[in-house]
């Protein structure tokens, strides 16, 4: 986030809105295809890893903007974006070689409440956080902090979540 006022870019907003609808989709028909013969069984405990640092990280960012440390929050949000984009690479990639393991504990409808609400929520955030995003980029710090009061708490939802369905289910995978 620099000082200098970027010129509003209508064509950024119809870049965001088309990658918001193209990724739930593409993620989607992905998960239709199975690729035999590749192993990453090894993937949930990374992306579930993954799903944390970010959580810390938009913990960090958020201490840094309180604080008054504008290029720590910028550089600790452009991570966490980059990490969730590696995030989606590793789940589609686990996703697309596994069968989906069903959840066998006594805690079903709880599992299922936050996986719901993770899924529906992650889908969500992608606009909501380029959107974000972009209101910083082109320096409208006023728009972006009224959208971070939405973004941050969804964000972090999803991350967090994405932690809890992991260690709700790891103990069904199979080895």
């Amino acid at each position: 986030m620099n000082t200098t006022t970027k010129p509003n870019k209508p064509g950024l907003r119809k870049w965001i809105i088309a990658v918001s609808i193209v990724i739930p989709i593409a993620v989607a028909v992905l998960f239709g295809i199975k690729i035999e013969g590749v192993d990453f069984s090894f993937l949930p405990p990374i992306y579930a890893s993954i799903n944390g640092i970010t959580a810390i990280l938009l913990l960090l960012a958020l201490y840094f903007i309180k604080n008054g440390k504008v290029q720590q929050h910028q550089k600790t949000i452009q991570v966490a974006l980059g990490l969730s984009v590696l995030f989606l690479l590793c789940y589609v990639a686990y996703h697309m070689t596994s069968d989906s393991t069903p959840y066998g504990g006594s805690a079903k409808a709880l599992y299922y409440t936050i996986l719901i609400s993770h899924i529906f929520l992650s889908v969500a955030v992608i606009p909501v956080v380029l959107l974000t995003y972009l209101h910083a980029w082109e320096g409208n710090y006023q728009k972006h902090k009224k959208w971070a009061k939405f973004a941050f708490p969804i964000w972090l939802y999803v991350a967090v979540t994405g932690v809890v369905v992991y260690l709700m289910i790891s103990p069904y995978y199979s080895h």
